[in-house]
C-alpha cells in the first residue's frame, strides 16, 4: 500500500494521521494548534485603525479593515497547515492525501496548497472532526482511502 496522509483540520487544530493498511487504524504523526482561534476579534485587533488623507481635499478619515481579524488568523493557520503538507509532499512522505475539514476552513486550505499537492488529494470530506478520536475519524472515511 502506498503512504496515505489523513489531514483532519479546523480553524483551531490540525492533526495529521497515517495509515498502514487499507482498513487499519490511524496513527497520529503531528498536531498543530492555532492559539488565536478562540481569541475574540476585539482582543486580536486592539490598536485603533490608522488614519489617511483623502485623495482630493483636506479631509482625513480612519482606515477600515478589509478582513475580519478572526478570519485573518484562520487564513494564517490554513497557510501554516498547507506549509506542513507541502513539506511532507516534498519529502515524499505520502502518495495520497485525504483532507477532512469543516467547510469554511477547507475553503481557506485549498488555495494554500500547490497544484502538485492537489494532484495527490484522493478524498475530501467537508466535516469538522478535529476533536474526534482516531476511531471516529476512520469511521467517517471510505473503506479504501
Amino acid at each position: 500500500m502506498k503512504n496515505v496522509w489523513v489531514v483532519v483540520a479546523s480553524s483551531s487544530k490540525c492533526r495529521i494521521f497515517t495509515q498502514e493498511k487499507h482498513n487499519g487504524p490511524l496513527q497520529q504523526l503531528e498536531q498543530l494548534e492555532n492559539s488565536e482561534a478562540e481569541t475574540p476579534a476585539r482582543e486580536i485587533n486592539t490598536d485603533r485603525p490608522g488614519r489617511a488623507f483623502d485623495s482630493a481635499g483636506q479631509g482625513r478619515h480612519a482606515m477600515g479593515h478589509s478582513v475580519d481579524p478572526v478570519e485573518q488568523e484562520t487564513i494564517r493557520f490554513a497557510k501554516k497547515v498547507a506549509t506542513t503538507i507541502e513539506n511532507g509532499r516534498k519529502q515524499d512522505a505520502f502518495d495520497r492525501l485525504v483532507l477532512v475539514s469543516d467547510p469554511s476552513f477547507l475553503g481557506h486550505l485549498r488555495p494554500a496548497l500547490s497544484s502538485a499537492t492537489h494532484q495527490r488529494v484522493s478524498t475530501e470530506i467537508a466535516k469538522n472532526l478535529a476533536d474526534a478520536d482516531p476511531e471516529a475519524v476512520r469511521a467517517a472515511l471510505p473503506y479504501r482511502i
